[in-house]
């Protein structure tokens, strides 16, 4: 299967900075909205079979123009949410992002019985991803797009594709709408194709430490946030 994981458009606490997990979540930004109208385009050349996003409202409305283009439903699922910040809810100092994206890449390295302060373990968020593509994979579809969320999917794809390891996800943030492309199965495993267009290759792993959104600490850029 093809698996395109998609994170959602700008929102108003990326601008700020904010570790924003909790549901219902905020809308997008004008640029968020700009960002999802361009989705449709971007991935013109992907036969999608099948649509997914999580129960956060910004998922939807990044999915809900890629979802008409391609003429599907979009399927909600919890199991592709963000990552729980927990205690760390709504912060946006370093501290706070450094904590919670040192913990979620703890969990790909393996150590999954680590809690998020206040949230979930890592055994949870990679139990709960892995259901949600699972039931995907049954359904027979071809390729498959899933709107979900920066620091959830970078977790995910180091934890389960064979040539992404943590200081690749950690060094590498995806920007809103950024795109990872996988191809494989539940039961075969899972090799990264491009990350947000970038061939993965050996050369392109740099050590790094990532912040609150899904940048680097220390970045401005007002695309970092959840």
């Amino acid at each position: 299967m093809r698996l395109l994981l998609i994170r959602h458009g700008q929102t108003p606490s990326n601008v700020k900075h904010l570790l924003d997990t909790a549901e219902p979540g905020p809308g997008l930004t004008p640029l968020g909205e700009e960002q999802a109208a361009a989705l449709p385009e971007a991935l013109s050349a992907e036969k999608i079979d099948a649509l997914y996003a999580s129960t956060l409202v910004r998922t939807q409305l990044t999915a809900a123009p890629l979802a008409a283009a391609k003429q599907l439903d979009v399927v909600v699922r919890d199991g592709i949410r963000e990552i729980v910040a927990g205690d760390l809810e709504m912060r946006g100092d370093d501290e706070a992002g450094r904590t919670y994206m040192t913990t979620a890449l703890a969990w790909s390295a393996g150590n999954t019985e680590l809690r998020m302060p206040g949230g979930e373990s890592g055994a949870e968020a990679l139990a709960r991803y892995d259901a949600v593509v699972e039931e995907a994979a049954a359904t027979g579809a071809e390729t498959v797009a899933m709107v979900s969320h920066g620091a959830a999917i970078r977790m995910w794809v180091a934890a389960r594709a064979e040539n992404v390891d943590v200081d690749y996800a950690a060094a590498h943030p995806l920007r809103n709408t950024g795109v990872v492309i996988l191809d494989g199965s539940p039961e075969q495993g899972w090799r990264a194709l491009l990350w947000e267009g970038r061939p993965l290759g050996p050369e392109d792993v740099v050590p790094g430490t990532s912040g609150p959104a899904g940048e680097k600490v220390d970045t401005e850029d007002e695309d970092a946030g959840r």
